[in-house]
C-alpha cells in the first residue's frame, strides 16, 4: 500500500509498504480522507513540539472499518468511523482523573506515532466513534473542532458572555462557532483581513478586530471598557500569547489553545490585579468529540474546507497550504 512520510523538515516522500495486520483489540481501517492541520504544517516546517522524524503525519481522519472484533460501541466492518487520535495509558494520574487528553504517556497519531497519511491503518478499537450519518468531509473536521470544544468546556462558557478568540485559523474558527452555539458573543482577532472576513461572513461573529490596529483599545470600545470574560489564543504566536491578558476582563479566563515552543513573559501586577485564571487546553476527550458530532450540522463544512486534492498530489501542494496568503483555511486529501 502507498503512504506519505515526512522524512525530515521540508521533505515528504511517497513510498509503499505491506498493509498492516490487525491485532487483538485493534481495528483495521481504510482511510478515505485526511485533514491537514497546524501540527502537520509545523512538523513539516521543523517547529513542532513533541516530535521526531521520520513520521507519517495525519490525525484528522475520515475512515471506514475493514476488520474489527467485538467492541463496546457495537462498531462493525463496513461502518464509517471518526478516529479520536489520542491513545492514552488509562493508568496515570491524568487518566485516573478522567483527563485522558493529557495522559502522561499519551501517543497522538501523526505526532508521537505514525498517523493516517496511508491507505490503511490499525488503531485501538476504543478510540473509534460511529459516524455513519456523516460525510467524509464532516468526519475529517471533527477532530479540529473537538479541540475547540474542549477549550470551550475548559473555560465553562455561558450564554451572554463576550469572548475574544485570537487567531482565525481552523482551530480558532471552530472555537468561535462553538462559543456562539453556547450563546456567547464573539470578537475575532487576527492580522489577516481575509480570515477576519471569513469569520464575519461565514461564521457570523459579532465583531472582528485587526491585531495590527491596537486590538486592546478596540475590544475596550466594543465592551464599554469591560473587556472579554474569556480570551482564547488559537494562534500559538508568542506576541499574541503575551498580549492576551490585556484583552481580558477583571476576573476573566485566558485559555491557551495554540502552542508555542518558547518562553512566555507576563507582568505580574497586571495579571494579578485581574485575578486572572490562566489555563491550557490540550487535545480533546470523548465527550468533546461526541458534542461536536451532535452540533456538526450547524457548522459551515463546505466553506471551511477550502482546498482538496487526491492523495498522490499532496506533496506538490503542501508548500502552498503553509501560506495563509493562498486563502487556505482547511486543506484535505482524498484517498
Amino acid at each position: 500500500m502507498k503512504y506519505i512520510v515526512c522524512e525530515k523538515p521540508g521533505e515528504f516522500l511517497l513510498k509503499e509498504k505491506e498493509a498492516p495486520v490487525r491485532k487483538e483489540g485493534e481495528a483495521l481501517l481504510k482511510i478515505n480522507k485526511v485533514g491537514i492541520c497546524g501540527t502537520d504544517i509545523h512538523a513539516y516546517g521543523g517547529n513542532q513540539a513533541f516530535f521526531s522524524y521520520p513520521r507519517i503525519l495525519g490525525h484528522e481522519l475520515a475512515s471506514e472499518v475493514l476488520e474489527i472484533g467485538e467492541n463496546a460501541r457495537g462498531i462493525k466492518s463496513g461502518d464509517k468511523v471518526v478516529v479520536m487520535p489520542y491513545v492514552s495509558c488509562g493508568k496515570c494520574i491524568a487518566c485516573r482523573n478522567g483527563k485522558t487528553n493529557c495522559c502522561t504517556n499519551i501517543t497522538v497519531l501523526g505526532v508521537h506515532g505514525d498517523g493516517g497519511m496511508q491507505e490503511q491503518i490499525t488503531v485501538p478499537a476504543d478510540i473509534l466513534l460511529p459516524a455513519n450519518d456523516l460525510s467524509n468531509d464532516q468526519m475529517a473536521i471533527v477532530e479540529p473542532l473537538a479541540i475547540g470544544a474542549h477549550a470551550i468546556r475548559r473555560a465553562n462558557i455561558k450564554a451572554g458572555e463576550t469572548v475574544v478568540v485570537v487567531g482565525c485559523g481552523p482551530i480558532g474558527i471552530g472555537i468561535m462557532k462553538l462559543a456562539q452555539i453556547e450563546g456567547a458573543k464573539v470578537i475575532a482577532v487576527d492580522m489577516n483581513d481575509q480570515r477576519l472576513a471569513y469569520a464575519k461572513d461565514k461564521i457570523g461573529v459579532d465583531y472582528v478586530v485587526n491585531a495590527g490596529n491596537d486590538p486592546a483599545a478596540a475590544i475596550s470600545e466594543i465592551t464599554n471598557g469591560d473587556m472579554a470574560t474569556a480570551v482564547f489564543d488559537a494562534s500559538g504566536n508568542k506576541f499574541a500569547l503575551e498580549a492576551g491578558p490585556s484583552y481580558m476582563s477583571h476576573g476573566g479566563r485566558f485559555v491557551l489553545v495554540g502552542l508555542s515552543k518558547g518562553e512566555l513573559t507576563y507582568t505580574h501586577p497586571a495579571v494579578h490585579s485581574k485575578e486572572m485564571t490562566l489555563m491550557c487546553s490540550r487535545n480533546a476527550t470523548t465527550e468533546d468529540f461526541e458534542h461536536v458530532i451532535s452540533v456538526l450540522d450547524q457548522f459551515p463544512t463546505e466553506s471551511y474546507i477550502t482546498h482538496n486534492v487526491p492523495f498522490t498530489d499532496m506533496i506538490a501542494n503542501f508548500d502552498s497550504w503553509c501560506d495563509p496568503a493562498t486563502g487556505v483555511m482547511k486543506a484535505t486529501v482524498d484517498f
